[in-house]
């Protein structure tokens, strides 16, 4: 498919009159979420939203916004859901369990998560092998991803997570066109490949969980000859944004509604003006209304090239709550904690994220207790048991971690 047919976007992809398209999922969300939603109901009413009505995204100024962070104790109080699943349980077709750890629905709705308008505008096409390296394992990235290329018409590589030199030669027997996963990865495959003289046969890749540097995408682009296209979604909302052929910012995914808002005191931002990413999700399985997602973006101001009218995030900015993405995967305190609880020779603890070569390295610093030296390689399972990330664990001066640290430091 030529670029300059793909940036014809197809009219359910780019409503004529954008914001019409959102207060209308907006009052969708209000009805779902009335009807079904336990926990935002409660929400709704103490907005004085008591009945659906057209009310619009305006409408929701009143309605407090639900941290994701809140979800794991939410969920733990009002098993399994914490009161926001719109059916009953067993018509699922899948439970996904995300890191915080939080529990994921998975309806019978092919391309459940909407990741179809993601693909279509990265250029895949009907009969594209794609390897997906996405876990397919209790989260929900593989399949997110998985459902959205086999609604595209591709066929599909279940490659998950690892076996880098088996997964690029596979790619390469099979000439897989497309590629599916963190950038970092796709680096370590085409790298490997490289190495051991398997040719590549990637042309295009759609990657998401982890940032894209501009040297990244340049060396993945301009070295390896891979067009690269980045995706934003959640497990909870689906597809939130993606790029278009012009790569110049996230359009916004047929489907949601997405606010930009002030962390302190949650007004909308003006363009240009970085805030959290808060959705609204007219989802009949997982009604969400003012969902803050703890990522930072802003609105871009300028309309984009390739025509269509949806607004467009800048892109990552940051975090506002305390999970840190490694490797596609959010690590949260809690879990660090869960896996250090009862741990002997560990007095106190401090993880640090760091990038080396374009690669995620994550670092657990642990002070000894005294006469009690800690058990390095158990430590280190217990980590991995919890965040399913190789960890590395190393024992420091006492002294050298404040009573009162930040569990988690970012320093990429």
């Amino acid at each position: 498919m030529s670029a300059a047919k793909r940036r014809r976007a197809p009219a359910a992809e780019a409503p004529p009159d954008w914001h019409a398209a959102q207060d209308a999922i907006a009052d969708e969300a209000v009805r779902l979420a009335l009807e079904r939603s336990r926990e935002a109901g409660v929400r709704l009413r103490a907005a004085g939203i008591a009945h659906p009505e057209p009310r619009g995204v305006a409408g929701l100024r009143k309605v407090a916004v639900l941290a994701k962070d809140d979800l794991p104790e939410l969920q733990a109080e009002d098993p399994p859901f914490g009161g926001m699943l719109g059916v009953d349980v067993g018509v699922l077709r899948r439970i996904h369990r995300s890191p915080g750890p939080i529990n994921d629905p998975e309806g019978q709705r092919s391309d459940y998560w909407r990741m179809a308008p993601a693909f279509r505008a990265a250029g895949f096409e009907r009969g594209d092998v794609v390897l997906n390296t996405f876990s397919y394992h209790l989260t929900p990235g593989g399949h997110m991803m998985d459902a959205g290329l086999r609604a595209v018409g591709c066929v599909v590589l279940p490659g998950g997570v690892g076996n880098t030199a088996a997964q690029a030669a596979l790619a390469s027997q099979l000439g897989a066109a497309g590629y599916v996963g963190t950038p970092q990865f796709l680096l370590a495959l085409l790298e490997r490949g490289s190495e051991e003289g398997i040719p590549a046969t990637f042309r295009r890749a759609l990657v998401s969980g982890a940032p894209l540097p501009l040297e990244l995408r340049r060396l993945l682009e301009e070295s390896h000859g891979v067009s690269v296209y980045q995706a934003y979604g959640t497990a909870d909302a689906g597809a939130i944004g993606y790029e278009c052929d012009a790569k110049d910012g996230w359009h916004i995914a047929p489907g949601i509604v997405v606010e930009v808002l002030d962390p302190g005191t949650f007004e909308p931002c003006d363009p240009g003006g970085p805030g959290e990413v808060v959705v609204t999700s007219a989802n009949p399985v997982y009604p969400l209304v003012r969902l803050g997602t703890g990522d930072l973006s802003t609105f871009l101001p300028d309309a984009c090239d390739c025509g269509r009218t949806s607004l467009r995030l800048a892109g990552f900015l940051g975090r506002t709550g305390e999970g840190v993405k490694v490797r596609g995967m959010f690590v949260h305190p809690r879990q660090l904690a869960e896996a250090l609880a009862g741990a002997s020779g560990v007095e106190r603890y401090q993880a640090t994220v760091t990038e080396e070569d374009h690669r995620d390295l994550l670092t657990v610093s642990v002070e000894p207790a005294a006469g009690r030296p800690p058990d390095i390689d158990e430590l280190a399972a217990r980590l991995r048991e919890s965040t399913r990330l190789r960890v590395a664990v190393r024992t420091v001066t006492p002294g050298t971690i404040p009573e009162d640290a930040c569990p988690i430091i970012d320093r990429r």
